[in-house]
């Protein structure tokens, strides 16, 4: 229709050990409301093999692009997210590294007391969690099913991903938000409050565990929805 802003494109990028299906709930939650959404089903075998995966989906949407990662996907999209189309990043209780860090480096020295995954030493170059610890550290305000089967359907994490370092970091040149996860026991909350300042974005923070964008889609749809009315600011 005449007079109306075309909403931005919004692409999604899942982090380690799931794959793209977790973002149902946020997808139906964005299609409903008007924005053309891809789900990046990234093989997290390598930081370099992600990026060009999403820079694929990025090429096939439409313009401008509001580019969302969870957890490691907060890593794939700081890469990926200095694409031209892209107008905003959104991380999800995700990494948010700078440039010459990996996820590597900012797990490397955990704060005392600070949980642990229960990340079960490699096998052929992939990482998993242990199973019985899924719920607990993962998914914890996920029903106990829908944890089950994340934890038994692991997609396996490669050990290259984790060492992958980023160039140029999205963040210092896009506008981004944060949505932390205030019961995080994958990603430390202190460590997300830390990163998202660092980025300088706009925070948004909920009682969650990881799965935030499991268990609360509307939490962090309305964070997305916060940054595509900017972007539709921006460049209207």
């Amino acid at each position: 229709m005449d007079g109306v802003q075309k909403k931005p494109s919004v692409v999604l990028v899942h982090g380690g050990f799931v794959d793209g299906s977790g973002w149902q709930g946020v997808y139906g939650l964005l299609s409903k409301d008007g924005y053309q959404v891809s789900v990046v089903q990234n093989p997290t075998l390598s930081l370099e093999d992600d990026v060009v995966v999403t820079k694929r989906a990025i090429a096939a949407a439409e313009e401008p692009v509001v580019l969302v990662g969870h957890s490691y996907g907060g890593v794939v999209v700081t890469e990926a997210g200095t694409d031209p189309k892209v107008a905003a990043v959104v991380y999800i209780a995700a990494f948010a590294p700078d440039k010459g860090e990996s996820v590597n480096t900012l797990i490397a020295n955990p704060a005392p007391g600070a949980p642990v995954p229960p990340i079960l030493p490699p096998q052929d170059g992939f990482l998993f969690l242990d199973r019985e610890k899924f719920q607990a550290s993962f998914a914890a305000d996920v029903s106990p099913e829908q944890a089950a089967f994340m934890g038994d359907s692991q997609v396996p994490w490669g050990v290259n991903a984790l060492g992958g370092s980023i160039t140029e970091p999205a963040w210092r040149i896009k506008p981004s938000w944060y949505l932390i996860a205030a019961e995080d026991r994958m990603i430390p909350p202190p460590a997300q409050r830390a990163m998202s300042e660092r980025a300088g974005s706009t925070v948004a923070e909920v009682a969650a565990s990881h799965s935030v964008y499991v268990s609360q889609p509307q939490a962090v749809v309305d964070l997305i929805e916060r940054a595509a009315a900017e972007v539709t600011r921006s460049t209207s």
